[in-house]
């Protein structure tokens, strides 16, 4: 996920971007952003945060736990705004999605 720097909402979604890194999935012990879970943060109604994301399956054991924890990591990190999670399978996830370091974390060679 990038985000342009013309962006209105650019620091507030750097902060989130940086704090979801403290997101780790409980099975891959990789942090949601670089397993490329993340496709999109949306700030433009006030006071809520949207979380467009998938799962790396849809029948992921612990999508709970990570649709979990990304809410509560935000809810800390922007106290009055509600998060809300859209989960989308659309597209699917893949190895292709993961950055460089989630790579290097999981040992996969580009």
């Amino acid at each position: 996920m990038t985000i342009s720097i013309s962006d209105p909402h650019f620091e507030d979604k750097t902060k989130a971007i940086e704090v979801l890194y403290q997101v780790i999935d409980p099975e891959l012990f990789v942090n949601v952003i670089d397993l490329g879970l993340i496709y999109d943060l949306n700030m433009e109604t006030e006071g809520k945060i949207i979380v467009t994301m998938t799962l790396s399956t849809p029948h992921c054991p612990m999508g709970e736990a990570i649709t979990m924890g990304v809410e509560n990591a935000l809810s800390a990190a922007f106290p009055g705004k509600e998060t809300e999670i859209i989960l989308t399978w659309e597209p699917a996830w893949d190895f292709t999605r993961l950055t460089e370091e989630g790579k290097r974390q999981l040992d996969i060679m580009s």
